[in-house]
């Protein structure tokens, strides 16, 4: 049969020869498409679930958050353990399954087990999975450079709001997460001594701004044979200005005494600052604004990388000047391995080759082949 085939490749050369050229340009488009990762994912498959209770203690978070979670997600089938960390406002359980468990078919599996917990745990509380991603799924972080003028808390609701959400349509980007700036907030600095002058608890403050920022509906009116719908309109924001804004949470009435509203501004100072914040991004020594994009589990980060960069070029001219600048691409880590890589394995091949037994004037490929030149 051998002799059959070899007599074939001699009578069809060129055939044979398009056969080489398609099975090489076939190699080659593969070792293009093929996944490489320059970290390997040696993590356990593990799903998190986060559960946010703002100024609670870590003690509250155990007893009312994490213990209960820890209980229900135990009957997860192929759960392997169920480990739960508590700190202050929040609390982690991360599950850990089998590795022949589909990591989405884990997933599923504990969104469905928190839908039997949630009768028992506080009222408002809801807990969450963690993003579809890996703690190695960190391929592409970027800084944004404003033009002339424009402050850091502006520059992070650009990204907040306008960049970041561009990054999370990005097919494969499980997760955009946002560093640096100032996040900017409407405060209701309340006066204590307002307070005790009006006989005024502080939650009823908090009740009626609550309680103002809701849109409410109503049934319909019928007029000259028209039908209209009545609705309230309440949502703070709605102003076209942030002025306005602030006059409608200072115009929010807390209560009335003989018919005179007591409103927010007479009991506290509505204006606009930064969030509470323990961080901040340095870039070249000037505090910056900034985000980390993280890749969906089992995605190709070569592929995702590109698509991001892609996304970057149809984005900029949209952003009144600011410009997107990559500080850290894992696609550069990727082709520096594979690099590395290849230049070691050819150094390992030719480390191999065989030399004439009797002189090292000409190699030999073979140990069964003969010195062609007499020492």
């Amino acid at each position: 049969m051998i002799q059959k085939l070899l007599d074939f490749c001699i009578r069809e050369r060129l055939l044979i020869l398009l056969g080489s050229v398609v099975l090489i340009a076939y190699g080659w488009h593969s070792t293009q498409k093929v996944p490489l990762d320059a970290i390997p994912n040696i993590g356990e498959n593990q799903v998190i679930v986060l559960t946010e209770w703002m100024g609670r203690s870590p003690k509250d978070m155990e007893d009312q958050i994490t213990y209960p979670l820890s209980v229900a997600l135990q009957a997860v089938p192929g759960a392997k353990s169920v480990r739960g960390k508590s700190m202050f406002g929040f609390s982690f359980v991360q599950v850990t399954f089998d590795d022949a468990v589909d990591f989405y078919w884990a997933r599923s599996r504990v969104a469905e087990q928190l839908t039997t917990v949630s009768d028992s745990l506080p009222d408002g509380v809801t807990p969450v999975l963690a993003p579809d991603a890996t703690a190695i799924g960190q391929v592409y972080y970027y800084v944004l450079q404003p033009p002339e003028g424009m402050d850091l808390a502006e520059l992070r609701s650009k990204q907040d709001f306008f960049i970041k959400y561009s990054r999370q349509s990005v097919e494969g980007v499980a997760e955009v997460a946002s560093i640096g700036g100032y996040v900017r907030q409407y405060q209701i600095e309340v006066d204590p001594d307002r307070l005790r002058y009006h006989n005024i608890p502080l939650s009823k403050v908090i009740d009626s701004v609550k309680a103002s920022n809701i849109d409410v509906g109503a049934k319909t009116v019928e007029s000259g044979g028209m039908e209209f719908i009545v609705r309230g309109k309440g949502f703070i924001g709605s102003g076209k200005t942030e002025s306005e804004t602030i006059d409608q949470i200072g115009n929010t009435v807390v209560l009335t005494r003989d018919g005179v509203p007591v409103r927010v501004r007479d009991l506290a100072q509505v204006q606009t600052g930064p969030a509470f914040r323990r961080g901040a991004l340095d870039f070249n020594g000037h505090e910056a604004v900034g985000g980390v994009v993280v890749m969906r589990y089992g995605e190709n980060p070569r592929e995702v990388v590109e698509r991001i960069k892609a996304k970057i070029v149809t984005l900029e001219s949209e952003l009144g000047g600011i410009k997107i600048h990559g500080v850290y691409d894992r696609t550069v880590l990727i082709d520096e391995t594979v690099a590395t890589l290849t230049e070691a394995l050819g150094q390992e091949i030719r480390s191999q080759s065989w030399y004439c037994s009797c002189c090292t004037c000409e190699p030999a490929w073979s140990s069964r082949l003969p010195c062609r030149w007499p020492c």
